[in-house]
């Protein structure tokens, strides 16, 4: 038996065809869904992209203690756990992050691995003079740092057709792989592009499917900002440039399923098909991800999945499932036992039956919301003072994106007790100021029915259902060993 998890970055649910999508161009997405279990109630965990990488390998959240960074000495990581018991684990991916500081303990954790290079601007091909076409960017849509954007064009150079981009490259290392071990077994492929997220760089052919004019804007990589109606013709613009990006991850895409197909693998091998989070473009007034409350654009995710025990294909599912219950569903495929710590819980039943697997399900960002849902309503608790405090990090890798924390960050840590899910091991806390930049003083706290409002633009008052929803955030909170000073934060 084995198991392909194909994972795209920041893809929308909501512009897929099998998920009521409109004029995208995207029939491989509508073939995946006649192949397998398409989930309609399924949610992220923690944002953004390593820390969402951390629930994969754990199977628990990430965000209550925590904000980005590698996987923690204690951890007890899936792939790894693969490896140990005689199944090869394959990682080949072009996203970035796992080979920056704050990320750069993933990788290792897999029996191999494979990186792409060139996605985002990342520090790839030295080029100290100016591209002689590099186009200045439009700053009135766009304030990302000019170094950065200026890396991001000498990387793009190197592509020179389509088969050069970094997803198709990564897709076809990953049939390279199929092709010389479809025969044997058991082995796990994690096979993760980064895109469609943002810069939306996509071959030409798919701009033209959707009449993009580049030299118009000169601009295809949107900011976290806001997205008025007064920026309505760039919002278009954005949509039209994603939707193009969605259609060049559907050829990718269909690539993948034209090699279940050939290699017959079907019939032993799962297929899970996700993302980490979505994106919003235009909708709810913002461009992007983390800033705002995290809407239904970014909080609900598009999950299918085929087991070939259950040979449930074409079907719905309404169970809740969630981003951390994907760890405990591949160990469950290899009949392997889950880590005391994992709380994600194996979707086996779920696939097979509909059955529920989950009753509730927390998702934020560290110093953000804590959002909790039980598959009809959300409720998305705010810090109840200015200051978001207190808040602390509790780790024993103290490190961001890019870089370690900061002497002046570290002089301010001290060593406590440990977690109950760090095997004995103190951790240290450090002080945090994360979260200032969100906008939560300004939406407050939030409930929405997704039944009556599933586009979340009225939210309701209702005391019986918000003390339900607290008690149901009391209670993840609870079982996740939410640090104390959460639920002061939170005002619970």
């Amino acid at each position: 038996m084995n198991t392909i998890l194909l994972l795209f970055d920041s893809l929308n649910r909501h512009m897929l065809p099998p998920y009521g999508g409109e004029g995208v161009h995207a029939p491989n997405f509508s073939r995946l869904a006649e192949h397998t279990c398409t989930y309609d109630n399924a949610y992220i965990g923690s944002m953004p992209c390593m820390p969402a990488r951390r629930e994969l390998h754990t199977g628990r959240y990430n965000f209550l203690h925590r904000s980005w960074g590698p996987l923690e000495p204690f951890d007890d990581s899936m792939p790894a756990l693969l490896r140990a018991n005689g199944i090869a684990s394959c990682l080949i991916s072009d996203h970035y992050h796992y080979w920056e500081e704050g990320g750069a303990t993933y990788h290792t954790k897999y029996s191999n691995w494979e990186n792409i290079r060139g996605q985002e601007g990342e520090p790839w091909i030295c080029a100290l003079h100016d591209p002689t076409d590099y186009p200045r960017p439009n700053t009135e849509i766009t304030q990302k740092p000019l170094d950065r954007l200026r890396q991001d064009w000498i990387n793009r150079a190197q592509t020179k057709s389509e088969a050069d981009f970094p997803q198709a490259q990564t897709v076809s290392r990953g049939l390279e792989f199929l092709e010389r071990n479809h025969d044997t077994s058991p082995w796990y492929l994690q096979l993760e592009t980064f895109d469609p997220h943002e810069p939306f760089f996509v071959p030409q052919a798919y701009l033209d499917m959707y009449d993009v004019d580049l030299k118009k804007m000169n601009v295809d990589w949107p900011d976290y900002d806001r997205a008025g109606p007064e920026r309505r013709e760039i919002s278009e613009h954005f949509q039209r440039l994603n939707a193009a990006m969605i259609s060049f991850c559907d050829a990718q895409l269909g690539r993948v399923l034209d090699a279940m197909d050939a290699h017959n693998l079907w019939d032993n091998t799962m297929l899970i098909v996700s993302t980490d989070h979505g994106f919003l473009l235009g909708e709810h007034d913002w461009w992007g991800k983390c800033r705002m409350p995290f809407f239904s654009e970014v909080a609900r995710i598009p999950l299918f999945i085929w087991d070939p025990r259950a040979k449930a294909a074409g079907v719905r599912r309404q169970s809740l499932a969630q981003w951390t219950d994907l760890s405990a569903t591949v160990l469950d495929f290899f009949d392997l036992e889950r880590p005391a710590a994992m709380t994600g819980r194996p979707l086996t039943e779920s696939i097979a039956t509909d059955a529920t697997a989950r009753e509730s399900a927390l998702f934020g960002m560290f110093g953000g919301y804590v959002n909790v849902t039980d598959g009809r309503y959300v409720y998305m608790r705010a810090p109840v003072t200015p200051d978001n405090a207190p808040l602390n990090e509790y780790t024993l890798m103290p490190t961001h994106m890019k870089e370690s924390f900061t002497p002046e960050e570290l002089r301010r840590a001290k060593l406590v007790e440990p977690l109950s899910f760090s095997k004995g091991c103190p951790v240290l806390q450090i002080p945090s100021r994360a979260g200032d930049w969100m906008t939560f003083q300004e939406y407050g706290t939030l409930l929405f029915d997704l039944e009556q409002d599933p586009a979340q633009e009225h939210p309701i008052r209702d005391e019986a259902i918000e003390q339900r929803m607290i008690e149901l955030l009391r209670e993840q909170m609870l079982i996740h060993d939410a640090p104390a000073e959460q639920y002061e934060r939170l005002g619970i």
